[in-house]
């Protein structure tokens, strides 16, 4: 039966939300407070880049927020031409002033829907997309940013992904919902969590880590890698 996502967040909707949350998505600590292991999942991912593209000029940071993650790409590998996508401008307008001093290469910036971009084949060394892709709908969604990546990266160039995403299982699934719940809890008490429960079921429709690893192996990566997971966030990417 096919998923009906009419009652899930529009792209206004999300875009409203973040442009009024440039301060924090400025901040690591308070940004990305609600994701599991956040500052280890950006180091891994990160690194791997520098890794698997040492030589790399060309960057694309998709739903890059405030650049957290192109800052940190930068202080691993100087100097890259960085193009940051996002839809809310102030998310953008502030990501480039960061970026844009850290940088002798060009800072180019994209606000528009992730599933519109229309990028440059065999281009991008590294592309990054850190808490973005839980946005994408059905299958076809998936299956045309995957594939738009793909064809963007040079061959030998990679794409990590640091990400919410569910479980294949139900069981499994509702175990690691509980375990997160409890973590959100120890932030800031029941309220608080319920307050991020409640805009994650409206505005998010993560895909189990399975599905995304297979899917990055059908659009053409000749490998995939996980490098963490811990609840329902991972860290996870392919090489071309």
């Amino acid at each position: 039966m096919k998923a009906n996502y009419s009652a899930k967040a529009t792209n206004e909707e999300i875009k409203a939300r973040f442009d009024k949350d440039v301060e924090r998505f400025s901040n690591l600590e308070t940004g990305q407070q609600t994701t599991i292991d956040a500052a280890l999942t950006m180091e891994l991912c990160t690194e791997a880049a520098k890794y698997t593209n040492p030589g790399a000029k060309e960057l694309l940071d998709i739903g890059c927020g405030a650049g957290n993650y192109t800052l940190k790409m930068l202080s691993k590998i100087p100097d890259l031409n960085c193009t940051l996508n996002d839809l809310s401008m102030p998310m953008l307008e502030r990501a480039k002033t960061r970026v844009s001093s850290q940088t002798s290469g060009e800072t180019t910036i994209i606000q528009d829907d992730m599933r519109n971009l229309d990028l440059p084949d065999n281009h991008f060394d590294i592309v990054l997309a850190a808490a973005t892709l839980h946005h994408l709908r059905d299958d076809a969604d998936w299956e045309r940013v995957f594939t738009k990546i793909y064809r963007s990266i040079k061959p030998g160039g990679s794409f990590w992904i640091s990400d919410l995403i569910s479980h294949d299982s139900p069981s499994i699934d509702k175990l690691f919902k509980g375990k997160y719940s409890e973590y959100l809890e120890t932030l800031g008490g029941a309220e608080y969590r319920q307050k991020v429960l409640d805009y994650i079921d409206h505005e998010d429709t993560p895909r189990s880590l399975n599905y995304q690893l297979t899917l990055l192996s059908r659009v053409g990566f000749i490998h995939t890698e996980v490098l963490h997971k811990n609840s329902c966030f991972a860290a996870f990417g392919g090489i071309k």
